[in-house]
């Protein structure tokens, strides 16, 4: 039976970092900060833990897991090959957001794979997060902290937003650097392919590699993220290209929230009694403001969400495919 809790435990940063690996060693879930965003941990090597990632979100349990690793060297406590261009790719973009799919070791259990042959490997930039990783001296089972199909947090309070009451505690780690999750590459074929765009490009990826690198449009590889509903706000949203958004605005009332990034939309809704908020036109700011924002106006009282289309070029191809799955209806 699920356990649940009264209230979760906000543990304050550097303070909480014994307290959440006590209570990890335990068994008992904790959200974690990390560079991309906050992940709802368990003990990649306690499967009855693990388990309980699945019912405090909601989540099928053939959907995979990421392990969250402190270092390169531990690859092989995970994986039963590690080929080359691991290395290479680790030695450019690790710790950071780029997670790499390889065939798992055979102590790594069905329950963190989704019965699934492969693994998910990735070291995490965010300086708490390896800290408690390299005290528990293990791997952590660590999808997004938020109910199954919901926003993504980026913050402590977005945590609590969605999961209070359901896990033991969140280790507070201040607000999420990159904000959208880690790029998805399956290393277990001989050319590299990205299964889920992220903020390590294709484009990056083969500078470092010196080789093609494949990025299916859409695929049916169980990793995280790959279904057509996903990150949404209970909120209903639309993604709208800029003129569709401009000729619409007329018909806006004060329920009706407007996300926007250029200063054409901005000139037309200044005035209006709307709910709006200003993205950054810079990608790696609006990323990191996005999962931000769609909560802040989830949580407010629009009855829809109107979100200008952003740029469509491969280097907005992580905020694109986001985007899409959140609207998605």
């Amino acid at each position: 039976m699920e356990k649940l809790f009264k209230d979760t435990e906000k543990l304050a940063g550097w303070d909480g970092l014994n307290q959440a690996a006590e209570l990890l060693q335990q068994g008992e879930l904790v959200a974690v900060p990390t560079e991309t965003v906050y992940g709802l941990a368990a003990d990649a090597r306690q499967p009855e833990a693990v388990a309980k990632i699945f019912h405090a979100k909601g989540r099928p349990a053939d959907h995979p897991l990421i392990v969250h690793i402190a270092d390169v060297a531990e690859l092989s406590e995970w994986t039963t090959t590690v080929p080359a261009y691991a290395h290479t790719l680790a030695a450019a973009f690790w710790p950071g957001p780029l997670t790499f799919i390889l065939p798992k070791a055979p102590h790594v259990s069905d329950i963190v794979t989704g019965g699934h042959p492969s693994v998910g490997v990735r070291c995490p930039s965010h300086p708490l997060m390896l800290a408690l990783l390299k005290q528990l001296g293990t791997g952590l089972a660590a999808p997004s902290a938020n109910p199954y199909k919901k926003i993504s947090p980026t913050t402590a309070e977005q945590v609590l937003y969605g999961l209070n009451g359901k896990i033991s505690a969140v280790l507070d780690g201040g607000a999420c650097e990159v904000g959208l999750e880690s790029t998805i590459v399956d290393l277990t074929t001989d050319t590299p392919r990205i299964l889920r765009a992220g903020p390590i490009t294709r484009q990056q990826l083969e500078a470092v590699l010196g080789c093609t690198v494949e990025q299916p449009k859409q695929h049916s590889e169980a990793v995280s993220g790959n279904v057509k509903a996903h990150y949404q706000p209970n909120t209903p949203l639309l993604v709208l290209p800029q003129a569709e958004l401009l000729a619409k605005l007329h018909t806006a009332n004060e329920k009706t929230a407007v996300m926007y990034y250029s200063e054409q939309v901005a000139l037309q809704v200044q005035g209006q009694t709307l709910l709006t908020l200003k993205l950054a036109a810079d990608k790696a700011r609006y990323a990191q403001s996005l999962y931000y924002a769609l909560h802040q106006l989830d949580q407010s009282e629009a009855n829809e969400i109107w979100l200008e289309q952003p740029p469509s070029d491969d280097a907005w191809s992580d905020v694109q495919d986001r985007l899409a799955r959140a609207a998605y209806r």
